[in-house]
């Protein structure tokens, strides 16, 4: 459908992947969304029923989907506000990152706060959302050396995308604070936070804020 981050094919995709979710037919053993692509894993034995050239079936199910695909498939659009301390004890690689950018650290914190992100999708962990997109000042590579361990909650920055660990793990992104809202239960009903197509908005709070921090305070507004 695309090969870019763009809020538009991210949505053909979802649509995509929600009308087929709905079928109750035997073929989809699996199916993944991303950015900008879906894949299709399917049942060669069932199809083969149907037709000799599974590709050639697949195909023409899959383009019939696209056809009836309708806005019942759109993404549900929420907003989430969500509080992050960039005291350098958390955010790891504040200084270094204002200083290969040449901005102050008060600066890129603003710059990651003033951005609202669309959630594209959930991966590397359960309940990871990668989020973009990040202002161009403080966009960056990942690290050339990822760490062994990230603390659950970090707030990372890696190309134009940010997003936080849901749970303690090595990586890759630059961080630059901590949030103290908990992302993935998987004891909940739906175990993760964020899912794709919400909108996503960080907002600073003290070290005092984040100790004190109720999980039952989350800010969440459905727009």
């Amino acid at each position: 459908m695309g090969n870019e981050l763009n809020a538009v094919i991210n949505d053909q995709v979802f649509r995509l992947y929600n009308h087929l979710r709905k079928q109750s037919k035997p073929f989809w053993r699996d199916l993944i969304p991303a950015y900008c692509t879906l894949t299709v894993v399917y049942d060669i034995k069932e199809i083969r029923k149907h037709s000799q050239s599974a590709f050639e079936w697949v195909s023409k199910q899959l383009k019939e989907a696209i056809d009836r695909c309708d806005d019942a498939g759109i993404l549900p659009s929420r907003q989430l506000f969500i509080p992050a301390c960039y005291e350098p004890e958390f955010g790891f690689d504040l200084k270094s990152l204002s200083k290969a950018k040449k901005i102050f650290i008060d600066q890129l914190i603003e710059l990651h706060t003033a951005q609202t992100y669309r959630v594209y999708m959930l991966g590397f962990l359960p309940g990871f959302a990668y989020m973009g997109i990040v202002n161009d000042k403080i966009a960056t590579p990942r690290l050339t050396t990822p760490r062994k361990h990230v603390p659950a909650g970090s707030v990372g920055i890696a190309g134009n995308q940010t997003g936080i660990y849901p749970l303690d793990s090595p990586g890759g992104w630059h961080i630059i604070g901590r949030t103290p809202v908990k992302l993935f239960d998987a004891h909940a009903e739906n175990p993760a936070l964020f899912q794709p197509g919400d909108e996503v908005k960080f907002y600073p709070i003290t070290k005092e804020e984040f100790r004190l921090f109720d999980q039952i305070n989350v800010n969440l507004l459905s727009a």
